[in-house]
C-alpha cells in the first residue's frame, strides 16, 4: 500500500488522463491569433467559416499531436536515464544527449541534408553518441557516483557541442538559415508530415523500454542484487540508452532541443506516486504531454500577438525544480 504522502497510482493516473484530455481541448481552443475560443468551438463541432476550421485543425490541431508525442518521449526518455543512473539530476539535456542530438542535426544540415528522415536519423547518431558519454563519465572515479559532478560533467559536454554548432552556423550562412526556426525548440509551425515519423519514434522507443520496468527496478537495489535476480546490469543499461537515443532523437528532430521536460516530468511524478519505476512509467507517459502542452498554450497567450518559444517556458519551470532537488540536503537513491 502506498505511503499516506503519495496517492494511489491509479487515481494519479486518472487525474493526470483527465488533466491532459482538458488542455488538448483547451490546445485547440486559444491561440494568439485572432480565432478566439468561441470561433474556434464553433470550427470543433463543425460549423466556424474556413478560416477559423483551418486554425483549428490544420495549425492548432498538428502542433498538440505533436506535443503529446514529443512530450511522452521526453517524459519517459528521462525517467529511464534517471533510473539507469539513479540519478534524479540526470536529464537529456542537461547530461548532454540533446546538445549531441542538435549538432548531428546542424552538422547533416551542413553537409546537404533536406528530408526529415535524414533530420532524424543524424538526431538519434547524435543522440546515442551523448548516451555514450554518459556511460563513460560514469564511470570516471568520483564522478558517477555523484549527482553533481555527474551534471557538472555533463554541461561541459553541452557547452563544447553547442560552442561546436554555433562555429557551423557562424560559417555557413545557408546552415544558419536553415536551423534557426528549428534550434529555438518548439512544436509550432511544423509540417503534418512531421508527425507519421514521430510516431514510430516513439512506439519503438516505449516496445524497447517496456521490457527493462522489472530490470531497472531491480538495478535500483544495486548490481549484486540484479545479478542475484537474474539480470545483466551491462546489457540492461545499453538497452535502456538504446531507447532513451530514440526518444530524443525522434523528439529533437521533430520539435528541436526542448530543455528540462525530462527533469520536469519524472520529479513531479515522484511527488505523486513515490520512486517504483514500475508506478512511474505509465504516469510519465500521461505528464509529459501535459507539461509540454501546458506550456506550448501559455507560450501563445503571454505575449500576444506574438508567441514565446515553448523551450523558454519549460526553461522558466525546469530551473526552479534543478535548484530545489540540488538544494535538497539528502539526494534521493533511486
Amino acid at each position: 500500500m502506498s505511503s499516506p504522502r503519495f496517492f494511489l497510482p491509479s487515481k494519479a493516473l486518472g487525474l493526470s488522463a483527465l488533466c491532459l484530455i482538458v488542455l488538448c481541448v483547451l490546445s485547440l481552443l486559444v491561440g494568439a491569433g485572432d480565432v478566439g475560443p468561441w470561433a474556434s468551438l464553433q470550427a470543433l463541432v463543425g460549423g466556424g467559416d474556413e478560416d477559423a476550421r483551418f486554425t483549428v485543425f490544420e495549425l492548432r490541431g498538428t502542433r498538440t499531436e505533436l506535443a503529446l508525442l514529443v512530450g511522452a518521449a521526453l517524459g519517459v526518455a528521462g525517467l529511464l536515464m534517471q533510473s539507469v543512473t539513479r540519478n534524479p539530476l540526470a536529464e537529456p539535456g542537461l547530461l548532454g544527449v540533446s546538445a549531441g542530438s542538435s549538432f548531428a542535426v546542424v552538422l547533416a544540415i551542413l553537409l546537404g541534408a533536406s528530408a526529415a528522415t535524414t533530420y532524424l536519423s543524424a538526431a538519434f547518431v547524435g543522440a546515442m553518441a551523448g548516451c555514450g558519454m554518459v556511460m563513460l563519465v560514469m564511470r570516471m572515479r568520483g564522478v558517477g557516483d555523484d549527482p553533481i559532478r555527474l551534471v557538472l560533467a555533463g554541461a561541459a559536454f553541452t557547452g563544447l557541442l553547442q560552442a561546436g554548432s554555433s562555429m557551423i552556423l557562424l560559417a555557413d550562412q545557408r546552415t544558419a538559415d536553415e536551423i534557426r526556426f528549428w534550434v529555438v525548440g518548439g512544436v509550432a509551425g511544423r509540417p503534418l508530415e512531421t508527425f507519421s515519423w514521430t510516431l514510430p519514434g516513439l512506439i519503438l522507443g516505449l516496445l524497447i523500454a517496456l521490457p527493462l520496468i522489472r530490470p531497472l527496478a531491480a538495478l535500483a537495489l544495486g548490481e549484486h542484487v540484479a545479478r542475484g535476480l537474474g539480470h545483466h546490469p551491462h546489457l540492461v543499461r545499453l538497452a535502456t540508452l538504446l531507447s532513451v537515443a530514440l526518444l530524443v532523437g525522434t523528439a529533437n528532430a521533430a520539435a528541436g532541443p526542448i530543455a528540462f521536460l525530462g527533469l520536469i516530468v519524472p520529479y513531479i511524478a515522484r511527488r505523486l506516486v513515490g520512486t517504483d519505476i514500475r508506478r512511474l512509467l505509465g504516469l510519465c507517459l500521461v505528464l509529459g504531454p501535459c507539461v509540454l502542452l501546458l506550456a506550448d498554450i501559455v507560450s501563445r497567450l503571454i505575449v500576444r500577438p506574438y508567441e514565446l518559444p515553448v523551450g523558454v517556458l519549460t526553461a522558466f519551470i525546469g530551473a526552479p525544480i534543478l535548484i530545489a532537488v540540488v538544494r535538497t540536503h539528502r539526494l534521493p537513491t533511486l
